[in-house]
């Protein structure tokens, strides 16, 4: 009677510490509702440059001194959000735009070399997608902006577990909050609406539908029991034998 005790309260802690599992299967969970974020407009879509990023800058007209043709990789952005340049020292670029930067810096130029004519480009924007798709990890972007199809696509597209009605994107917004938004793919008209668009540093993630959660903490849940089994398999034989 003891023995059937301890195995019906072993089985309960085990099927609660499976719920548990459940309840933290599914990443960037709230208990706040995920409401539509607005439409992007192209100004708030172009993209604004951060620490930590690497750039590409060419002086047309005096390609010797350029910094990319020592460094393939580009310049780096320090943690401060400064480059450094030859001639012109230490420039403060993060916060700006592509366009703000390379103005300032034909501006700093403009001291020691005539109409010094730049071409000056983030190369290592990114954007990440994570979840139920065939291909996780991530995307590249030559460009400031992605749509989710496209992003999708880079991923290898759903599994079949993916759940299409509530993708998450995750954002930095205008104030450098993170937000959260979530986007229908099975329905034209609500896509349509929606905010498809992609940028730099978004993170996606392509929810996993009900079965297979409950495929996954099935399986875990089997696990403690397949080794108690494995276990107890040399008494239970050794039982039989001598009775």
């Amino acid at each position: 009677m003891l023995y059937r005790s301890s195995i019906i309260l072993l089985f309960i802690s085990i099927l609660l510490s499976s719920c548990s599992q459940r309840a933290d299967y599914r990443l960037f969970q709230s208990k706040n509702p995920v409401l539509q974020e607005r439409v992007l407009t192209d100004s708030s879509i172009e993209y604004k440059i951060l620490p930590q990023d690497r750039l590409s800058i060419t002086i047309l007209k005096y390609p010797n001194i350029s910094p990319i043709a020592k460094d393939r990789t580009g310049v780096l952005v320090d943690n401060l959000g400064n480059i450094h340049l030859p001639l012109v020292g230490s420039i403060k670029l993060s916060g700006l735009t592509q366009l703000e930067a390379t103005k300032l810096v034909e501006k700093k130029y403009l001291k020691y070399l005539k109409s010094p004519s730049l071409y000056l480009e983030v190369i290592n924007k990114r954007c990440y997608i994570l979840g139920e798709v065939n291909k996780a990890g991530v995307i590249p972007m030559d460009k400031d902006r992605l749509t989710i199809l496209e992003a999708i696509a880079f991923g290898g597209d759903l599994t079949d577990s993916a759940i299409r009605d509530n993708i998450i994107v995750i954002s930095h917004n205008s104030n450098n909050n993170i937000v959260m938004r979530k986007i229908d793919l099975t329905n034209f008209d609500t896509l349509y609406k929606s905010n498809i668009i992609i940028k730099p540093n978004d993170i996606i993630y392509i929810q996993p539908n009900g079965w297979k959660e409950y495929k996954i903490n099935a399986d875990n849940l089997m696990i403690p029991f397949s080794t108690i089994a494995t276990i107890l398999a040399p008494f239970i034989t050794v039982s039989y034998i001598l009775r």
